[in-house]
């Protein structure tokens, strides 16, 4: 079996892990990090492999054993390759092999593809360009036509207003010829108009060949995406199979998304159940440059997109014994708040890292759940903003719902103020400026967000350097946000477009390897009261393990 790899280095002082971990919530067992290290390795071992990898994809490797007891490997990668003989025997097949020489999908993706050349033919082709320059022509036409034919009723009438003037007594014959020439005014208008119309439908007949050439490519496509997802037939640890559209018909989206049963997760289970492997530790990590809009780090490891992997993994996976997913919980937690500020009217606390803003699953008591406790004569604290569960500082809850909206109000008006504190993992050369880059749900990788040029929405934010380390290659930032996204200041400081050194201690737009809390802290907010009307400017100070350089 060439695709079951033995560690090329000593494994006997690792134990083996008792269950296998959770794909989409987990820690690298040491067996899977030495397992990508030695992907990475034959990976440079190639050249032409490694240079397409380089572009970027997603690898996984699941640790596994024979039934012998043998502990070894398999590997994959996400998606399709360039040149996939390239990457054989070493990575795992997909379940699905798309490309198959006279295979059904090629002859079907050949017809498809015929139709975009024609379509792409009359789109470009002379006989719509002339039939548009027709249109344009005949318009052009009719505009001469009348106006000369205006200009003849012109005369016409100047003439009959100086017969008029000298005192003609042809009052009738002069109305005549006025009513006369309004009359053939519109029939010339009319008969352009239909002119102009016909040669309008030869346009539009030739763009409704084009609009069932599109038509007929949508039902081929989706009838041809239809079979793909159907060949997709996933095994799980119990030997059941179902395919795609099976596995997906009770999800709310009813229908597999593009590229489902493709990423590197399902192929690793799917190989080792068909040939009679135990899973022991899965894991996936990041190879080469971010593609656009993404913030992917070299060899950082990731989990399992949930997007498409989630409802067939569930399936998958049913039969292993797993581990329970581990409370998402950040460097540093603490179930402790402090309240900074409070009047009749608000309550301002200084989160600590660790602590969610509201409630969430397995994420441990939130700071909403903490205000209630302290504040039990209150009807109720309302939130009016959020901070990341791993970023610490400033929050504020209004004590009602007046107050609330008024506040929120404010938050929309940008008339509230803040400044956070971060440390940057690694030296920025500018000492200010402002990053503007649309972010939108990366809906694959929730809760991570991505930069859209094209459907994202508006994200600002200045920022400037307060200190920089040398030493430790770190730079301590003031962060200004000027709206206010979700991981606005984490994926503006991470993207390469932005400041291209992510905050220290992010685990999902940085490398968290360190140990580190995420070294972001919203240290000030100010804002004029909603309701007594005077300035406030409350701070929270840095937590002691806030950074350590």
């Amino acid at each position: 079996m060439n695709e079951f790899h033995l560690f090329d280095t000593s494994i006997t002082d690792v134990a083996l892990p008792e269950r296998l971990n959770s794909p989409f919530n987990y820690t690298p067992h040491p067996l899977a990090v030495a397992a990508a290290e030695q992907v990475k390795r034959h990976v440079a071992s190639i050249r032409r492999l490694n240079d397409e990898l380089e572009q970027g994809k997603m690898l996984g490797v699941l640790v596994v054993t024979t039934s012998d007891g043998q502990c070894g490997f398999l590997a994959a990668y996400s998606g399709s390759l360039q040149q996939p003989h390239i990457a054989r025997p070493y990575f795992v097949p997909p379940v699905f092999d798309l490309l198959v020489t006279e295979g059904y999908f090629k002859r079907e993706e050949g017809e498809i593809s015929k139709i975009n050349a024609e379509i792409s033919a009359i789109e470009n082709g002379s006989q719509l360009a002339t039939a548009r320059v027709a249109v344009d022509q005949t318009i052009n036409d009719a505009q001469a036509a009348i106006a000369r034919y205006k200009q003849v009723m012109a005369a016409a009438k100047a003439r009959r207003d100086a017969l008029r003037n000298g005192g003609s007594t042809d009052v009738e014959v002069l109305a005549r010829e006025s009513q006369y020439q309004k009359a053939e005014l519109r029939r010339l208008r009319k008969a352009w108009d239909e002119k102009i119309e016909a040669a309008k439908q030869k346009v539009e007949a030739i763009k409704a060949q084009i609009e069932e050439l599109k038509s007929c490519r949508r039902r081929r496509s989706e009838a041809l995406q239809r079979w793909i997802f159907t060949q997709f037939s996933m095994l799980n640890a119990c030997g059941q199979r179902r395919n795609l559209l099976e596995i997906f018909a009770d999800t709310p989206q009813r229908v597999p998304p593009a590229g489902a049963g493709e990423c590197a997760a399902p192929r690793l289970l799917q190989f080792a159940f068909m040939h009679g492997l135990k899973p022991m530790a899965i894991a996936e990590f990041w190879f080469g440059r971010s593609q656009s809009g993404l913030v992917r780090h070299d060899g950082q490891f990731y989990t399992a997109c949930r997007g498409k992997c989630l409802p067939i993994l569930s399936f998958m996976l049913q039969g292993i014994d797993m581990e329970i997913d581990p409370p998402h919980t950040a460097i540093g937690g603490c179930d402790v708040a402090h309240v900074i500020y409070e009047d009749q009217w608000i309550i301002a606390v200084d989160k600590p890292a660790g602590m969610p803003t509201v409630p969430g699953r397995n994420c441990g008591q939130s700071l909403l759940e903490w205000l209630t406790k302290s504040y039990p004569q209150l009807s109720g604290p309302v939130v009016v903003h959020r901070l990341d569960m791993d970023t610490s500082g400033v929050v504020i809850f209004a004590r009602d719902k007046d107050t609330h909206k008024q506040l929120q109000a404010m938050f929309a008006r940008h008339e509230v103020h803040k400044r956070y504190i971060a440390i940057l993992d690694g030296l920025i050369s500018t000492e200010q400026g402002i990053i503007d880059l649309p972010l939108c749900p990366d809906y694959e990788h929730r809760p991570m967000q991505m930069v859209d040029y094209k459907n994202g929405y508006q994200a600002i934010t200045r920022y400037e350097v307060v200190k920089r380390y040398p030493q430790q290659c770190k730079t301590m930032v003031y962060f200004y946000p000027l709206t206010g996204r979700t991981h606005q200041l984490r994926l503006h400081a991470a993207h390469h477009a932005g400041l291209d050194t992510p905050i220290v201690g992010d685990r999902l737009y940085g490398n968290h390897s360190d140990g580190a809390r995420l070294c972001l802290h919203a240290e000030m907010i100010a804002f004029n009261h909603p309701c007594s009307g005077r300035y406030i400017e409350l701070h929270a100070p840095l937590p002691p393990d806030f950074g350590r350089t």
